[in-house]
This record gives C-alpha cells, sequence and structure tokens, in this order.
C-alpha cells in the first residue's frame, strides 16, 4: 500500500509498505480522506508540537474515514475516532477521555496516523457515517467533534453574543454551532478575506478583519458596547488571545482552543482579571460523535462549505503546502483519487 511519511520538516515522502494486520478488537480500514489539521501542519513547518517533537519519519493525519474490509462490519463506511485512550485511568473513569495521560493519537507522536491506503484501528473507535455524507464530510467529522467540544465548554445560553476569533475550519464550524445553538449575535474575526467571506456565508452576523487597528472596539460596537458572552478563540497566536479576552464582557467565558506554534501562550492578565472571566482550554474532544453525525447529516452544520481543496495521496507534499499556505480551507488528502 501507499504511505505518506514525514521524514523531516517539510519533506513528505510517499511509498510503498505492507498492508497493516489488524490485532484483537481491530479492524482494517480502506482509507477513503483524510483532512490536514493545523496540528498536522505544526508537525509539517514544525517538527513537532510542544514537547512532542519528531524522531522517526511519522504518517501524519487524524481526521479520517474510509470502508471497513472484513470482519462483522465489512463495507460499512465510517468515520474513525483518531484517540486511543487507556480507558482505565482516572481521567478516563470521569468520562475525560480527552484528558487520558496516555492516549495515543493518529498522527502525533510514535502514533502514525491516516496517511496510507488502510489503517488497523479498534473497532470500538469507528463511527458508522449515512451514505448522505461524502467521504470528505467524513473526515470533517472530526474538527466538527473539536469544535462541538469546545462549544459545550463554552456553553452559549440562547440569545448570546458569541465571536470566533479565527475562521479556518474549526473556527468555521463554530459559526454554524453558534447559530445552531441560538446565539443572537454572531461575531467572526479573521485576517484572511476569503475566510471572512466563508465565515458571513455560514451564518456569522457580523464579519470583521482582524488586523483592523480598532477590531476590539468594532467588536464592542457589534454588541452594543457590552461584548460578548462568550469568546472561542481558534486561531493559535497571543494577538488572537488577547483580543478575545478584549471582547468578552465582565464574567464571561474565553476558550482556548487554538495551537500555538510555540508553547506557550499570553494575555492581558489584568484586563482578565478585572472581568473575572472563565478561561478554559479545549483539547479535543469527549465522546461526541453521534453528535457530530446527526448536526451533520441534518444540515446543521454544512461540512462539505468547508472543503476547499481534494489532492490524491501522491500529492501529499503539494497539499501540505497549500494547506500551509491558507489560500482555502480544509484541504482533503483522497488516497483512492
Amino acid at each position: 500500500m501507499r504511505v505518506a511519511r514525514l521524514h523531516a520538516i517539510g519533506d513528505v515522502r510517499v511509498a510503498q509498505e505492507p498492508r497493516p494486520v489488524t490485532g484483537p478488537g481491530e479492524s482494517l480500514v480502506r482509507v477513503t480522506a483524510i483532512g490536514l489539521c493545523g496540528s498536522d501542519l505544526h508537525w509539517f513547518a514544525q517538527g513537532g508540537i510542544g514537547d512532542a517533537q519528531l524522531t522517526r519519519p511519522l504518517v501524519l493525519g487524524h481526521e479520517f474515514a474510509g470502508v471497513v474490509e472484513g470482519g462483522p462490519l465489512d463495507g460499512q463506511r465510517v468515520a474513525v475516532d483518531p484517540a486511543r485512550p487507556c480507558g482505565a485511568c482516572e481521567q478516563c473513569l470521569e468520562g475525560n477521555r480527552n484528558l487520558c495521560p496516555t492516549v495515543g493519537f493518529a498522527g502525533h507522536g510514535a502514533n502514525d496516523g491516516g496517511l496510507r491506503e488502510y489503517v488497523a484501528w479498534p473497532t470500538e473507535l469507528l463511527h458508522a457515517v449515512p451514505t448522505s455524507l461524502s467521504d470528505a464530510d467524513a473526515a470533517m467529522l472530526e474538527p466538527l467533534g473539536v469544535a462541538v467540544h469546545a462549544h459545550d465548554l463554552g456553553k452559549p445560553r440562547i440569545g448570546a453574543a458569541v465571536a470566533v476569533i479565527g475562521c479556518g475550519p474549526i473556527g468555521l464550524c463554530l459559526v454554524q454551532l453558534a447559530r445552531a445553538g441560538g446565539a443572537i449575535t454572531v461575531v467572526a474575526v479573521e485576517p484572511l478575506a476569503h475566510r471572512r467571506a466563508a465565515a458571513a456565508a455560514m451564518g456569522a452576523d457580523v464579519v470583521l478583519d482582524a488586523d483592523a487597528p480598532d477590531i476590539e472596539a468594532q467588536i464592542l460596537a457589534a454588541t452594543g458596547g457590552r461584548g460578548v458572552d462568550v469568546a472561542f478563540e481558534a486561531a493559535g497566536n497571543d494577538a488572537a488571545v488577547g483580543l478575545a479576552v478584549g471582547a468578552a464582557r465582565p464574567g464571561g467565558r474565553v476558550i482556548l482552543a487554538g495551537i500555538p506554534d510555540r508553547d506557550d501562550t499570553s494575555f492581558p492578565a489584568s484586563v482578565a482579571r478585572r472581568k473575572g472571566l472563565t478561561i478554559k482550554l479545549s483539547r479535543r474532544m469527549k465522546e461526541v460523535y453521534r453528535r457530530s453525525i446527526a448536526l451533520a447529516a441534518a444540515g446543521r452544520v454544512d461540512v462539505a462549505s468547508v472543503v476547499s481543496h481534494t489532492f490524491g495521496l501522491d500529492r501529499a507534499g503539494e497539499a501540505f503546502a497549500v494547506a500551509s499556505d491558507r489560500v482555502g480551507l480544509k484541504v482533503i488528502v483522497a488516497p483512492t483519487s
């Protein structure tokens, strides 16, 4: 089978490798679509994320879907949950599997991901998808799940004012979730014009340029000077975090979903303290695939519109270059195309 591995910063190579053999409790999945995530771009451009660094050629990709070949689920189209928690630690037993200290995560550290033609994966982590969803839609269920978890942490009430700062794929999903969740005002903030246009098309009431010198004043003006009840930061930089803190109303919430290039984040502490803000960091997701599938299947979140480019597996290096340049939205790699 063909496999795309990251050998060094910016160095993705496609080669032939043996097809994986399933172990106990696993199914063989023929991969049909893989989305390139911002975290994949950190590996591609920086050779790692935080203290996890590239030590051997790694198969990236954790947003993937496919078709089961063999076993009781033979022929079933599935979305793949990329997280393999231990299931026995305190965090897992509390229902916080996303916080498992020993979780194995596809395309991270020593764990190969989905940028290959076949994977062997735990059957219990495969989620059946309806025929109404395309292969790319099914791959998008993972970033949608990340957005659903962040939205859960924000707890916006019906009639709330919400800001989404950073309108990449997860930010665009958050815009749609805020609208579906009953927010009365959704403010989208993004420096790239084509992503601002996408945010407007997906339901944002107010769309603003993050690079505007008076951006915080513009957000406050959009909410009658009050500020937003919940600010979702999905950009991964200190400017976006600071803007989220400045945009939130006193007593509001700030949810940090972006991954920074460096292993640190800063924000205006005096502003956050005076406002008494609740600041939460969002890590991956809990058990939200069922809701994500239902939202996508019902059209409450239009995941197809978030996909802008599709490449075959042999063009994986080109796919990473396009994703890194942020000339579109979500880049999908389709091994069978």
